[in-house]
């Protein structure tokens, strides 16, 4: 071999062999994983963090916004008492139980590090997990939208105080919050704290809260709450420094004024949405377009311009940054859209075992209802 030849690198030795790694063990990854598995197809689930990841960061007792059919997987009822919207316990308890009922392969706290063709092979992918190897003829990237709080861009965001979630409301009892926000989130907290007890201030940038983005049931308590000044909210205000005891804010007056307001506050809540984790995507070099970085994909296959790697769920819809277009509840066609386009290329079918493993564990009964008990 000439000096200047250069050898093509080995590809690596692999752990375990399946046909499709599905990278993302929210709702969509595992009723993309069912689907495929009761098509004969070895699916394969890998979660950065536990089952549901993005939900588990919810605060506790947040409800959904949509009915429970809408959120249910895999043609599993999501029953709550009274059909109840269900809570963040109550899903996270059912999705539990669809992993378990057709004992869904996952592998959760297993965060995908890099995912790259094989060498000799560039229909095959190899997938890296911490110091594991997984080959597998197809990848579906199914990471949602919501993986990192938006920054301020502000002195003084990264102290301990400033969060970009509400974890636990009970901790801010008697304490002075300013929540930074104007939509669901922010609105919700804002509530919350005010309900255990919390001095709550809303700095919002615009004129008045949106029409629309506030779950219509927390519509008029948090107007009702501003009118009785139980709640402060400083309309077109931004936050422009943070410091240990104090947060500066720009507020724009009615007649066009700008006015400096220097506060106080014992915590800072910077609920102003969340961003798409890109790294995998700009690792395969996949082709994004704006607004938010959406990868291009086939609509009618979920293909995205490298053969045998998809996207499901929320993750087509990237960074979604004001109006929100794409939710759990118009993506549950991506799991038969991606399953027919594997079975067309001839993978699955063939393989009896992921087809048994994916029939129900449970009795018919409970198949066809999973009980959920609101206190679990």
């Amino acid at each position: 071999m000439k000096p200047s030849e250069s050898i093509d690198p080995a590809p690596h030795e692999p752990n375990r062999v399946c046909d499709v790694v599905v990278v993302g063990g929210g709702p969509i990854g595992i009723e993309t994983a069912i689907e495929m598995r009761r098509n004969g197809i070895d699916a394969v689930v890998f979660e950065a963090g536990p089952l549901g990841h993005t939900i588990s960061w919810w605060a506790p007792q947040t409800r959904w916004f949509s009915s429970n059919d809408r959120i249910s997987i895999a043609g599993v009822p999501l029953n709550t008492i009274d059909q109840a919207k269900a809570s963040r316990e109550e899903y996270l308890t059912y999705l539990r139980s669809v992993v378990d009922q057709f004992r869904v392969p996952v592998e959760t706290f297993s965060k995908v590090d890099k995912i790259e063709a094989r060498p000799d092979d560039p229909r095959r992918w190899q997938v890296q997990v911490r110091s594991k190897w997984i080959e597998a003829s197809a990848v579906v990237l199914a990471i949602g939208g919501t993986d990192h709080p938006n920054r301020l861009n502000v002195p003084g965001e990264d102290l301990p105080h400033v969060d970009g979630y509400l974890r636990e409301a009970h901790h801010y009892h008697g304490r002075r919050v300013l929540i930074v926000g104007g939509r669901n989130s922010a609105v919700e907290a804002a509530i919350r704290l005010h309900r255990v007890g919390a001095k709550v201030t809303l700095s919002y940038h615009r004129e008045e809260l949106p029409e629309t983005s506030i779950k219509y049931w927390l519509r008029p308590e948090i107007d009702g709450l501003i009118r009785s000044k139980a709640i402060e909210a400083l309309f077109e205000s931004r936050v422009t420094a943070i410091t240990p005891d104090r947060v500066d804010l720009d507020q724009t007056l009615p007649d066009g004024r700008h006015h400096t307001l220097h506060m106080h506050f014992d915590d800072v809540l910077t609920l102003i949405g969340y961003e798409q984790d890109k790294t995998l995507f700009k690792q395969l070099g996949i082709r994004m377009e704006d607004p938010g970085g959406k990868p291009i994909y086939d609509d009618e296959t979920m293909e995205t311009e490298l053969p045998g790697v998809y996207v499901a769920g929320t993750a087509v819809g990237g960074t979604q940054s004001s109006k929100y277009q794409v939710f759990l509840e118009n993506c549950h066609v991506h799991a038969a859209k991606i399953t027919k386009h594997l079975l067309e290329y001839g993978i699955g079918s063939r393989n009896t075992q992921a087809t048994s493993q994916a029939k129900p564990s449970a009795s018919p009964e409970l198949n066809r209802q999973i009980e959920m008990n609101p206190e679990s």
